[in-house]
């Protein structure tokens, strides 16, 4: 059985991943920034003697991804499996959204899988195997009105598993981009609760009715959603198919709106900002979709 790593295991697709792996067996290293945070984790693995060990991982921080990561080497001695899905999201207009917000966005969702993966290749490559799969998202190829950020940091991600993949082809090594649609999972909260604890900001309301239409499109996916455990169901197809492939769409949403993005043009997206009401934009996308994705 395989040696995995992933990251951001406290909730959602990190957590099922986590039980995932585990009950098939495998040896998970479970990294969490906040330990303590993991009480559904801690019991699970507890309830079910599942082989999960708890690593204090922060992959903002580079002493803290060498410590975790030398730690995971010295009790397995390799590692076959890293998946980065730690993440965070954040919502607002790239004119109005501070830049400490975004440099946080992107340490978390960029640099925080770079960090990972140049601490996982040197033994990857001394052993000529292995697999690392990055957990991006629809917004990694879908570029919405007031997802700004996120969606700069998750089209980056994708840019750097694509070249990655390249590099590391000769050595075995094993790419997978897992781009799942709407989740329920706590980076929904988290990025409304952070929105919300900045100041009222008078920019936000040149574009609230951007940043309404995207919430009303999440929830109206998340009434049947994509489960986490269908995510790592496809993570843990991506690493043990004898037929990989780079990209991995999750969730009938996410292949609704890739397909309707891949059929417009770049100058009809555009307008999607232009001046309308809610209901002309609702039927624009319905038209666009082929499936009413927003009421």
């Amino acid at each position: 059985m395989s040696v995995v790593v992933i990251t951001g295991t406290s909730s959602g697709i990190g957590l099922a991943t986590a039980l995932h792996f585990a009950r098939k067996g495998h040896e998970v290293f479970a990294g969490l920034r906040h330990p303590e945070t993991a009480q559904e984790l801690v019991q699970t693995v507890a309830e079910e003697q599942l082989p999960v060990t708890l690593v204090t991982l922060d992959v903002d921080v580079e002493t803290s991804v060498e410590q975790g990561v030398e730690s995971i080497l010295k009790k397995a001695g390799h590692i076959d499996v890293l998946v980065n899905n730690a993440g965070i999201a954040h919502s607002g207009a790239i004119e109005e959204v501070p830049l400490v917000i975004a440099k946080r966005i992107f340490e978390t969702n960029y640099f925080g899988a770079i960090r990972m993966i140049q601490a996982v290749l040197p033994t990857m490559r001394a052993c000529r195997s292995g697999s690392i799969v990055n957990v991006t998202s629809v917004a990694g190829r879908l570029a919405l009105a007031t997802h700004g950020h996120y969606c700069a940091s998750k089209f980056a991600l994708e840019a750097a598993s694509e070249l990655l993949a390249q590099e590391v082809y000769g050595f075995n090594i094993r790419v997978a981009i897992i781009e799942p649609g709407v989740v329920p999972t706590p980076i929904f909260a988290k990025g409304r609760h952070s929105r919300e604890a900045l100041p009222p900001n008078p920019i936000s309301a040149c574009y609230v009715d951007h940043l309404r239409r995207l919430r009303m499109l999440f929830q109206k996916q998340l009434q049947q959603p994509t489960l986490p455990t269908t995510v790592a169901e496809v993570i843990e197809h991506a690493v043990t198919t004898d037929q990989p492939r780079l990209r991995y769409v999750v969730g009938e949403d996410a292949r609704i709106l890739l397909k309707g993005r891949q059929e417009t043009t770049d100058e009809d997206w555009m307008a999607n900002g232009r001046q309308m009401t809610d209901e002309e934009y609702f039927d624009l996308m319905v038209k666009r979709y082929g499936k009413d994705m927003y009421r």
